[in-house]
């Protein structure tokens, strides 16, 4: 499994990181973010999506779990499990079908449903190293 890590100085560095990411991206892929709060995961998914064409203002589905964006060249599926209490949950919901799917999924506390997670996903963990920096280690 090939491993990048990177360090970002500000959010928009962490946005132009998940810009890039967007580029080597197409339908079925999933990658998660892993990290603390404020570890930066909803500025990378805002990167991915601006990388992906996405128009819409991309906020964190903290409540709604799931956010669908279709104006990009293929459906970001954008993920926050934070709430879900179990995998069941995310079955029962039918969230299941997005991964793999024909968009792009973005799973935000990918760690509250491991075994939900494709073997092949892009894995992502983000750690707040200073008041704007992060470390960002990209494996997949």
């Amino acid at each position: 499994m090939a491993e990048m890590l990177t360090v970002t100085n500000s959010a928009e560095e962490t946005r132009a990181l998940g810009e890039q990411l967007a580029e080597r991206l197409s339908a079925g892929d999933v990658v998660t973010l892993e990290g603390e709060l404020g570890a930066g995961k909803s500025e990378l998914a805002r990167g991915i999506a601006r990388g992906l064409g996405v128009t819409e203002t991309v906020t964190s589905p903290s409540f709604t779990i799931l956010n669908v964006y279709e104006s990009g060249r293929v459906p970001l599926y954008h993920f926050d499990w934070y709430r879900l209490e179990s995998e069941e949950e995310l079955y029962e919901l039918g969230m299941d079908e997005y991964l793999g799917g024909d968009g792009i999924a973005v799973v935000e506390w990918a760690e509250r449903c491991p075994d939900a997670v494709p073997e092949n996903a892009i894995r992502i963990t983000l750690e707040a190293v200073g008041p704007e920096s992060r470390r960002i280690l990209v494996r997949g």
